[in-house]
């Protein structure tokens, strides 16, 4: 099989012909790989051809993102880029709605990712039917699918890439509110009637998205992000209030056009263990040990997903891909395997989150080869 089919018949519940290796490559190391700044990184090269680069260097299998762009109201904008000095920069972005003018800036290091420092939603009754507007007053129909296509098309067989969806509704809410995480949970409570309204506007808005990337985008697996909607931060009641219905009607929007969903859910997970295994994704990251997260046992997490959910994922990213030794990363590997069983369909080896920059090479290419060691069906 190729990278790109083995995690698909991975997806399906289908027994691959050995069990996909996948570490999370996001940032850190196709930026190391490549040599450049991570403002580079981020503003001059697609994150899938990184990985691309990336997936051939270690050769292995993989998943990635590709943007989608759904077209919105024509607004007047304009944006700025300047140099801060020491390696850092600020990009600043201001947009006039009908309905007000909404201001961000994020700032940009050489050595890191990029951050907010200030966002779109200062002022709640002032500011959000401006956002809203520019984010859901927008048109799925009229998505020009000749990017996606012309990155699926490069990619080819050599690992999975998937169109990303719409968010979980409180990342929509909180990303770009002024005080974050804290400020989204306050509103949520406050201004409940707002946003039991705004939640059915974004339902609709996701599954309009969904239902044109089924139909017309050519993938054949799908991609739901994670920032802050997850339990170990919002909470199981929060999260089944206001997310889990959002995936639902997602994956099962694609579900009638033969296509797959892959959810990323941080951190804690065995308290909503049962809400995964019928939210209705195909395959569900990273199932994260402790500290991160709260998987101590994979055969209980398979047992529970009822053969209804791929994992992909339980390599602990700092202690043991960071902070041990390639011996640390085999037993670790092996532990796997031994805890999943000897049916290894619905498995993927993947990591909890992404691969941190300080990862030795030697630790990354001895999961690999542990993964195909031990994944042979």
């Amino acid at each position: 099989m190729t990278p790109r089919q083995r995690m698909l018949a991975a997806y399906r519940g289908e027994i691959p012909d050995t069990v996909p290796v996948a570490p999370e490559f996001w940032y850190y190391v196709p930026c190391r790989l490549l040599g450049v700044s991570m403002v580079e990184f981020e503003r001059d090269i697609p994150l899938w051809q990184a990985l691309q680069q990336t997936f051939r260097h270690y050769r292995t299998d993989g998943w990635g993102i590709v943007p989608i762009g759904v077209p919105g109201p024509d607004l007047k904008s304009k944006g700025a880029f300047r140099e801060l000095g020491r390696g850092r920069y600020e990009a600043s972005h201001e947009v006039t709605t009908p309905h007000g003018t909404l201001r961000c800036r994020s700032q940009y290091d050489e050595q890191e990712p990029s951050w907010p420092v200030e966002r779109y939603i200062k002022d709640f009754e002032r500011d959000w039917p401006a956002y809203a507007y520019m984010s859901l007053e927008r048109e799925p129909d009229a998505i020009e699918w000749a990017p996606v296509r012309e990155a699926l098309e490069a990619v080819g067989e050599e690992y999975l890439l998937e169109p990303m969806l719409p968010g979980p509704f409180f990342d929509f809410i909180a990303l770009q509110r002024e005080g974050g995480l804290e400020q989204a949970v306050f509103d949520l409570t406050e201004q409940e009637p707002f946003f039991e309204a705004l939640h059915e506007r974004y339902l609709d808005y996701a599954v309009r998205v969904a239902r044109a990337a089924g139909a017309r985008s050519g993938a054949d697996s799908f991609f739901v992000g994670c920032s802050w909607s997850c339990v170990s931060l919002i909470g199981p009641r929060l999260w089944r209030r206001w997310d889990r219905p959002v995936i639902r009607a997602m994956a099962d929007e694609l579900h009638k056009h033969g296509k797959l969903l892959h959810v990323h859910f941080h951190g804690k997970c065995m308290d909503v263990i049962d809400d995964l295994r019928e939210c209705g994704a195909d395959c569900i990251c990273p199932f994260e040990r402790a500290p991160g997260g709260d998987v101590t046992d994979l055969a209980e997490v398979r047992r529970r997903l009822a053969d209804r959910v791929t994992v992909n994922g339980n390599v602990h990213t700092v202690e043991t891909l960071i902070r041990g030794t390639p011996a640390d990363v085999t037993r670790e590997v092996e532990e796997i395997f031994e805890h999943w069983g000897a049916d290894k369909r619905r498995l993927i080896l993947g990591t909890g989150d992404q691969v941190g920059r300080e990862t030795p090479d030697a630790n990354i290419r001895a999961m690999i080869d542990a993964g195909r060691k031990w994944g042979k069906t």
